[in-house]
């Protein structure tokens, strides 16, 4: 009983810590530029421009720093910046307009300039005048602290960050010869103040000669920041500290307080007050500081100079409209799959349906911790997980919605093999509780290993994928561990509490699949035959598209969609294009879009164009918008990545592909035996293959989201081959470790309902996903379902039977 109360306890604890994690989701809930419209630029660190004793992890923090004060000057309103992996860095700018694109290219690529500057004599005064004669530059006003943080501030009256025009107003407020007006931002209980200084425009010490700065500890245990410098700065900092510290030649009250401003890209960190002389070079910056804003003025301080130079190897730009169009269509999609699934369990299963259902809904609540707890995981193989930390939701996207979907389907899953086995358990006669035990203990391990060949690919998709995907993979990883719980666990304390208390004794279920004893090993030959026409002729027709295949993620360049009015007949387009002086245009296709909740004539299709540059695709945008004006050609989504890019991609997808077969035949080869793994992996072969050959005979191209499907498929196929092996295993072990066609074909037969059920669920989330989804998303749903169909196929007809044509004959050992 203390037992069961400490489980419900521990649920009451996950349920809230997770909806705190969320609640209020406008606050904590970050959106990728997918799904709110933006600019997104990926940065390399160049490696070969190390300076000597700099480490990759060094330069790439520094880097962040500078290009966060740097995009700060634009205005912009909390934009993404985190790590990818240990050399590049993902800047995500909501709502950036498509002439500044250029501009900020160029800023973030910008060396930041850090200076030490005299503050002026009299700038207590000067600061003091400000505030008694309530003089306050545009969108600020006064306010007054109490407290530890006692003093007059300025707060700014509207949302957005203070923009290039806004600076240069503030800085010449009041002007002073000689001197600007600096801000020095202090947050207190959340909320950003800022303290005004007269700073002098000259420099008297550079970055250039700043060599370290570190975070130590005062006398009295508080945070504080050591810098030090070279000979050169050695020399001028101790001109500096000698002139203003107290007594000195421009400080001679020995009581005075002079200070020097910390500056960093026209941005003030710190101000602090010279106590002495410093001739040693060697600086200590005191402040009220905690551990992390010590960490960052130090970090900000070495990114006074890059340690290395940094490229843009990707930009990805797409229209506001278009991102809060993908928003309603998520939504739509997920509703839609979840009180679908919901439905047909409820339908199924009744009571224990509801159970199910129930799990399913607390899945989606849990899946916040869930998120949290995956991320931090992959942030230890993959570097930050797209901005997640502690307390911190990692950045959701569109593919990271279409994993949470995914996941819904599949959660059904782990319940289908619980009841499934308490049907059969209920059959034997046994007492109810006992038909509960036996049903948990004997799906539990097939659930672990069904579910743990999938995070296998979903690692491994995390592992080489880029931002998107690594969303997607996250969302997918929780939602399998989430699901897992509430399956296993929530399920059981509800159907013990029920039955304990005598509201249960028996589950009614609906059993839409009767027995059945249909020879599929003995069909097995033609399903071969079946399935190597299709292959050959699929990638006949790939072959035949060449380079149509493959879309921007792949072969770098630029890809552009277009929303438009009128079509006009491609030729012409490209005429168009070409007579601009666009050298050898690739793809112009329309397509689908399959959004969701457009009004008008092109509300369902777009201009789909790939050109090799960024400038290619401004001219290629442009030509078409004057030489077509009736067709009110528009910008709706522009993506540009590097060839590093595109062939660190082709690598990756084949690597990603190569390591998960590995790390399952691995698995399968511990937890069964090697024949089981062979038959598994070229069942796997089979799936990817035929879904990869289908899904680019419907024109479809491979990009990163879509190798992302596959990967899937991979996960989704191979669980559902375990379900059908670990029944076989079970059947073996009653026939003494025999094992020939005919114990095989009743394995599968008796796994027949669970199998369908789980197609079914989950084929019901995809295909919301197929109607609500666009783009990517929409390749992503194609890609699955035809993996779902193909990889149920493939574990009946392909697996079980090439595991049993390479076992040895003469096996009797049991498996494990």
């Amino acid at each position: 009983m203390k037992a069961s109360i400490w489980k419900w306890l521990i649920l009451i604890v996950v349920v809230a810590t997770s909806l705190a994690l969320v609640i209020p989701p406008k606050d904590k809930v970050k959106l990728g530029l997918d799904l709110q419209g933006g600019t997104s630029y990926t940065l390399q660190i160049d490696q070969s421009s190390l300076e000597p004793g700099t480490s990759l992890s060094d330069a790439r923090d520094q880097a962040i720093e500078v290009v966060r004060n740097r995009v700060d000057k634009l205005g912009i309103a909390e934009p993404n910046i985190y790590p990818d992996g240990e050399a590049r860095i993902v800047v995500q700018i909501p709502g950036m307009k498509a002439e500044d694109r250029e501009r900020t290219a160029n800023l973030i690529k910008t060396a930041a300039y850090l200076t030490f500057r005299i503050v002026h004599k009299n700038n207590d005064t000067l600061v003091k005048a400000l505030f008694d004669n309530h003089k306050l530059p545009p969108n600020y006003e006064a306010v007054a602290l109490s407290g530890p943080h006692a003093g007059d501030y300025w707060v700014r009256t509207v949302a957005t960050s203070p923009d290039e025009a806004e600076r240069a107003a503030i800085a010449a407020f009041e002007a002073k010869p000689g001197y600007e007006l600096l801000l020095e931002k202090e947050v207190v209980d959340g909320k950003e103040y800022f303290r005004p200084w007269y700073v002098s425009i000259k420099p008297e010490v550079t970055g250039d000669q700043l060599t370290g700065a570190s975070v130590s500890f005062g006398n009295m245990g508080e945070r504080q920041v050591e810098l030090s410098f070279d000979a050169t700065g050695r020399r001028a900092f101790a001109r500096v500290t000698k002139d203003l510290h107290p007594g000195g030649a421009k400080n001679p009250d020995p009581l005075g307080r002079r200070y020097i401003a910390i500056v960093l890209d026209d941005t003030l960190y710190s101000a602090p007050y010279v106590k002495d002389a410093i001739p040693s070079g060697k600086a200590v910056i005191n402040g009220n500081f905690t551990l992390d804003e010590a960490n960052d003025l130090a970090t900000a301080l070495r990114a006074g100079r890059l340690k290395a130079k940094i490229d843009i190897i990707e930009e990805r730009t797409v229209d506001p409209t278009l991102g809060a169009d993908s928003i309603a269509s998520g939504e739509k999609a997920a509703l839609i799959g979840l009180v679908g699934v919901l439905v047909f369990a409820v339908l199924y299963y009744h009571f224990a349906g509801l159970v199910a259902s129930l799990a399913l809904v607390l899945n989606l609540v849990l899946l916040p911790l869930g998120m949290i707890i995956v991320a931090g995981f992959y942030g230890l193989i993959g570097g930050a997980s797209l901005g997640a930390s502690v307390t911190t939701l990692p950045v959701l996207t569109l593919p990271g919605i279409a994993g949470i979907v995914l996941s819904i389907g599949m959660a059904v899953d782990a319940n289908v093999l619980i009841y499934e086995r308490i049907r059969e358990e209920m059959k034997s006669g046994k007492r109810f509780v006992a038909c509960l035990d036996a049903g948990y203990d004997k799906a539990f391990g097939t659930i672990l290993d069904a579910n743990i060949t999938t995070l296998i690919a979903a690692v491994i998709l995390f592992w080489l994928g880029s931002g998107p995907v690594k969303g997607f993979a996250i969302t997918l990883s929780a939602g399998i561990v989430v699901s897992m719980y509430t399956a296993i666990m929530v399920t059981r304390m509800v159907f013990n509490f029920m039955e304990s208390n005598g509201w249960l004794n028996k589950l009614g279920m609906f059993q839409w699949i009767p027995e059945t004893r249909v020879d599929f090993l003995g069909k097995s030959r033609y399903a071969m035959i079946l399935s190597l026409l299709l292959l050959i002729g699929t990638f006949g027709f790939a072959w035949t598209r060449g380079a149509a295949n493959f879309g921007v993620d792949f072969t770098g360049g630029q890809q552009i969609t277009l929303t438009f009015a009128q079509k006009v007949d491609v030729d012409q387009l490209r005429a168009a294009i070409t007579d601009a002086g666009v050298e050898n245009p690739g793809l112009i296709q329309y397509q689908s879009a399959n959004v969701g909740g457009i009004e008008g004539a092109a509300a369902h299709e777009i201009l789909a164009l790939k050109v090799t540059t960024s400038e290619a695709g401004d001219a290629a945008i442009q030509a078409l918008q004057q030489a077509f004006p009736e067709s009110a050609f528009a910008l709706r989504e522009q993506n540009m990545v590097g060839p590093q890019v595109g062939k660190e991609l082709q690598r990756s997808a084949l690597l990603a592909i190569g390591i998960a077969l590995l790390c399952m035949i691995l698995y399968i080869t511990i937890r069964f035996e090697f024949s089981f793994a062979v038959g598994a992996v070229v069942g796997l072969f089979h799936t990817v293959l035929l879904t990869l050959g289908l899904y680019l005979a419907l024109h479809l191209q491979l990009t990163m989201t879509s190798i992302a499907a596959f990967l899937t498929v991979l996960g989704y196929a191979i669980n559902d081959t375990i379900v059908v092996f670990d029944r076989i295993r079970e059947a073996r072990k009653l026939h003494n470790g025999q094992l020939n066609r005919d114990i095989c074909n009743k394995a599968i037969n008796d796994m027949l309902a669970r199998t369908a059920l789980t197609s079914i669920t989950t084929l019901i989330s995809l295909a919301a996903l197929l109607v609500f989804g666009r783009g990517d998303i929409f390749d992503f749903a194609v890609a699955m379902s035809l993996g779902v169909v193909i990889g149920t196929y493939a574990s009946v007809f392909i697996a079980t039977p090439i595991m049993l044509a390479v076992r040895p004959r003469n096996t009797p050992a049991v498996a494990k």
